[in-house]
């Protein structure tokens, strides 16, 4: 079972992923594709990813932007799932951008 990281785990994982926010229980990134087809190609990608892991983040799309939502409900917050998650996340939208 994965376990909830404290807030000093996940500022600490913070301070490698520095697109993203702690916002209570989630960790959320918000990104601007250059455009509305980019954006739902980026989100396509990135449910892949979470679909083989198992793993789904919250997304909310508007025109080009996207904000992604980690947190493991399962757990009431966030974990280490969430920090891979965003890591993979980061590199989907670096590979568009």
């Amino acid at each position: 079972m994965t376990e909830l990281l404290n807030d000093t785990q996940v500022a600490e994982a913070l301070a490698g992923l520095p697109e993203w926010a702690q916002d209570g229980t989630t960790i959320t990134r918000t990104v601007e594709f250059a455009s509305f087809p980019q954006a739902i190609q980026g989100v396509n990608r990135i449910a892949e990813i979470a679909e083989s892991e198992n793993h789904h983040p919250d997304i909310d799309i508007r025109w080009r932007k996207v904000t992604f939502s980690l947190s493991t409900h399962s757990q009431g917050g966030i974990t280490a799932k969430d920090v891979t998650l965003a890591e993979e996340i980061d590199g989907v939208v670096d590979a568009l951008s």
